[in-house]
Order: C-alpha cells, then structure tokens, then sequence
C-alpha cells in the first residue's frame, strides 16, 4: 500500500511542478503563441520516474505471490475481491495504450463523435446489470467456458475458448507492437528500439502477473489508471498554460474534420452518430458477456451486488477518461493549429493525428512531467497485458488441462504450472509482437477490427447457452460461424474487394469505392487497395445479428434433445 500511496502522489507533485516551470508562452491577448521545443527525447528524471514504477509493479506481484495458496486465489482472488477496484482494473484492461492513442487522435483528426458512446453506458448497466449478472454469479467458475459446457456440451466450451484465446493474443500482440511505436515517438528515437521496448514492456508485465496473480493485475491497475488519467489531465493543463485559458476549444467544425451525421444510408460512411452508439453498446454488452477478462472479474466479487457495483465503477471511470481523453485531442488541435511550425515536415493534423500526442508528450512537456506521462503510456499497455496474460492463461489451465486431466497431483505444483504458463503466454506475446512491423489504417478503425471480430461471435454462444433453452450444440456452431464470416467480410471489405478486382476484373465501382494508394509505414513503399465499402462501425452490429439470427434458426432445425 505505501507504493500505492506513493505512486497516487507523484500527479500532484507533477501539477505543482507544471505551475512553476518556465515554459509557458502567452500572447497578451491570451492566445497562444509558439513554444519552442523543450527537449529531445528522456531527461534521466523521466527515466527515473519509469523505473521506479516498474520495480513497485514487479515489487507488488512478489508481494501478492507470496500469499497465495491457490490457483482458485491466482485466477479469481478467492471470490471476495473490493467490487470498487475489479471496476477500476475492468476499465483499465479495456482501454488499453491504442485507447490511449486512438481517442485523442480521433478527436483531433476526424471529429467529436468519438465521445457520443458515452451516452450509451446507461444502457450498457441496465442490461449487463440486470440481464447478464444474475444468470452468471448463479455459478462460480474460474473460466467463464464452463458455463458453456453446462448447457451445450464440450465441444462449444472449446469453441468458445478457442475464440477468445484468440482473439486475445492477436489483441495483445497488435497493442504491445502499437505502444512501442508510440514510445519511439516520445523518447525521440528510431523505429529499430521497438523490438526492445516492447521487451521491457512485456516483462515487467508478465513478471508480475506471472507472480501476483489476480491481486497483483487489478492493485497495479489501480495505479496505472492514477498514471493514465493523469498523464492525461497534464497534457490538458500544460496546454491551457500555453494558451493562457480554454481558447483551445473548438467552436465551430473543423475544416480537416469528417463528416458525421446523424445517420448515413450509405454503408461506407465512417462514422455516424447512430453507428458510434450502437457499435459502443454492442461491443460492452459482448465483451461483458462473453470475454474472460470480464467475466473472470465478476466472478471475483462476492455477489451480484458487488458484481454490479464493479460494473458502475467500471463506467464511471471509463465516461470520465473516455471524456478526458477526447479533450485531449481538442487541446492538441488547437495548439498545433496555432504553433503548426512545430510539426515535422510532412506532418498533417487529419492524416497524422494519431502522432500528436506522443509528439506532444516527447516535446512540449517539461522534464519530470513527461515522465509521468509516458509511464502512463507504459502503465496503459501493461494493464492491457497483465489482464489478457491471466485471463488466457485461466482458460488454457481450466478448458484444456484441467478438462483433459492433464494437472499436477498438488495444489502447489497447480500454482506453479500457472504461473509457468503465464511466463510463456506472455513472452509468446512480447516475441510476436516484434515481428510485426506492418499496421495499415488508422488506429481506430483497426483496433475496431480486431476486437469486433470474434467479440459478438463468442457472445452469441453464451447467449444461446443460457437464455435459449432448446439451443443445441450444432446451432451454436452455426451462429458462431455465420457471424465471424460476416465480420471478417466487413472488417476486410476494401482489400476482399481488391482481390475481386485483381483476380476477376471486377469493377471496384460496382461496391461504391475506388482504387486508393497508401504508403506502407513500414517500407515506406507505395501500395495499392481499395476503400471499405463497409465501415467498421457496422461489424459488432451485423455480427451480432447474423450469429444470433443463424443460430436461433438453426435451434428449430437442430433442437437440444438432451442436456449435456
């Protein structure tokens, strides 16, 4: 607890530091003026501020790993966690570093319908509340796959634990990959750093995961959402400085912004209010249906009650960074627009907004501070390892070893084998994500991409599973399918639509798009593709409704004859 308390005093101590330090520049009229640069890379204080937290997050998972004496300890936390802190290590596991990135480049670059899925979370509680928590507390299960077994037998529980594991491992690996890069940006050096960034940054996680268990994942998460949110808030401020008030603020719709109305009968469309709304709401009721690094959470609270209070925590902090974090982009907008000498040659405020805020952060803040933030960074992609690492590693000890009998004959050896597993998941993680040094698009819509793609496939098995009670094993196999098909369709329109062009002469207009070229930012070679003619906003959506549609149909052909 002393290095809880004293990682939650190092925001203040960074604020006052910002009040007194001598960077502002002011117009007299209030507006901002140019600032110059006020630095290259690391101060060692910022290297300082980054190792101390990396040895208190290791320090705490030796802490928690000495008392444990259980895998039922490792995975759940025995049962009786504080709801207040599973909420806040729920929020901190789902916006993970391209969160981090995604929102404020978003806002920057494309516009304020980012910030609307908020307004959906009121519902979101009403029916993970009440309509999924009640049925899942009803069993206490370290996997949330046994469930699956119950009711439909062994061959979905293996579906579904397949799908999760991985869809996890891909997430991880693309987040980890993702981060590093941002890091390079922030500590002013090359991309050739990212193998060993990426390293540092998934070994310290996978150290204290692999020791602490559970305990360890949701404390440290407590801390890296401190850091996060206050990396955050300090850019804000620091910018507000510069500024001399709120000026930064836009108004009126930015000229570089996409369009986003209200609705758009044309498919292609990017963003839409409607579509913000309904794919926010769908991919939070899935993800806390479906997903183990939820519902292990849940499970790890006493009752419905506090399973309940976990999930208001969750939210509650999710609409303040969520909201936060949009201001962000709109405070790193109005700076650059103002001191746009300051961007690289090349650099544009739509095309590169998701460079701003690390550009920001290794540039414009003063030593100590971007230390602060960029542990924050650092605190935001292991919060996102830690949880996935345990979670799969739960999966893989419960729905495969466990099931097949393949466990050590001691509750010790049981421990040790877990925590050993969680050491090789994460390092398969860290090594993976080396190696991939290709990330076309924009961070949003790839981060919808790979987490809308198996997350209402995997949902519509629960749901079949526990709410459908004719629902048969052959009818869950069919929804599964039906809706990954249809969400890898619409997740990968634009190239699907390419390679009917290149192999079968089809006109790309017959889909409503076009040919377009990008530069690999890899290679930095030209290549070619075409537009979606589907926006991600639709994938979450469509595959929830294909998944469920084809299995409800395939239960009347297929009905359950026999309990498992």
């Amino acid at each position: 607890m002393k290095l809880q308390r004293a990682t939650s005093c190092w925001v203040p101590t960074a604020v006052a530091y910002l009040i007194f330090c001598p960077h502002r520049a002011c117009a007299s009229d209030g507006t901002a003026t140019s600032v110059p640069v006020v630095g290259h890379g690391l101060h060692p204080l910022d290297w300082l501020i980054i190792a101390i937290y990396a040895v208190s997050t290791i320090g705490l998972g030796v802490y928690f790993g000495r008392r444990q004496k259980s895998t039922d300890e490792y995975f759940v936390g025995s049962g009786h966690m504080n709801p207040l802190l599973i909420g806040v290590s729920l929020f901190a596991t789902l916006l993970s570093t391209i969160s981090y990135l995604s929102v404020p480049g978003e806002a920057a670059g494309k516009g304020p319908v980012v910030l609307l899925g908020v307004l959906t979370y009121p519902i979101v509680y009403v029916v993970v509340a009440y309509g999924l928590l009640p049925v899942y507390m009803k069993q206490r299960v370290t996997s949330a796959y046994e469930l699956l077994e119950s009711q439909l037998g062994l061959s979905i529980r293996l579906l579904g634990a397949s799908l999760f594991l991985l869809l996890r491992l891909v997430w991880m690996t693309l987040l980890v990959y993702l981060a590093a890069k941002a890091l390079t940006v922030m500590m002013g050096i090359d991309a050739t750093w990212i193998p060993w960034i990426v390293l540092v940054t998934g070994l310290v996680s996978v150290i204290y995961t692999s020791l602490g268990g559970l305990r360890a994942v949701v404390i440290t998460d407590l801390m890296q959402t401190i850091l996060l949110f206050g990396g955050a808030v300090l850019v804000i401020l620091t910018v507000s400085w510069h500024y001399g008030g709120f000026g930064w603020v836009p108004t009126t719709w930015q000229p570089h912004w996409d369009t986003q109305p209200l609705f758009s009968f044309d498919p292609k469309t990017r963003v839409t209010f409607v579509g913000s709304l309904v794919s926010n709401a769908v991919w939070f009721v899935c993800t806390a249906g479906g997903d183990q690094t939820t519902v292990q959470r849940y499970m790890a609270t006493r009752d419905v009650g506090d399973a309940r209070r976990a999930l208001a925590m969750q939210l509650f902090v999710g609409a303040a960074v969520v909201t936060t974090l949009t201001l962000v982009g709109f405070a790193l907008l109005g700076y650059f627009e103002v001191n746009g000498g300051e961007l690289p040659d090349g650099m544009q405020l739509k095309a590169d907004a998701d460079d701003l805020f690390p550009r920001y952060i290794s540039y414009h803040l003063p030593v100590g501070i971007s230390g602060l933030v960029v542990a924050a960074m650092f605190a935001a992609a292991m919060s996102s390892i830690d949880s996935g690492v345990n979670s799969v590693t739960a999966v893989v000890m419960t729905d495969f070893l466990d099931r097949f009998g393949w466990k050590p004959k001691t509750e010790k050896g049981h421990v040790l084998v877990a925590r050993s597993l969680a050491f090789f998941v994460g390092t398969t993680v860290v090594l993976g994500s080396a190696y991939i040094g290709y990330i076309p698009g924009n961070i949003t819509a790839m981060t919808n991409k790979t987490v809308n793609l198996l997350t209402a496939p995997i949902f519509s098995l629960f749901f079949l599973a526990l709410f459908v009670r004719r629902a048969s094993a052959t009818a869950a196999w069919i929804g599964a399918i039906s809706g990954t098909v249809v969400a890898t369709i619409i997740a990968f329109s634009g190239p699907i639509v390419y390679w009917l062009h290149t192999q079968f002469g089809t006109d790309p207009a017959v889909f409503n798009v076009s040919l377009i070229e990008k530069i690999g930012p890899a290679s930095g070679e030209l290549w070619t593709t075409c537009e979606d003619p589907i926006s991600f906003q639709w994938i979450g959506l469509a595959s929830l409704v294909v998944s469920l549609a084809m299995g409800l149909a395939a239960t009347v052909v297929f009905p359950r004859r026999s309990t498992p």
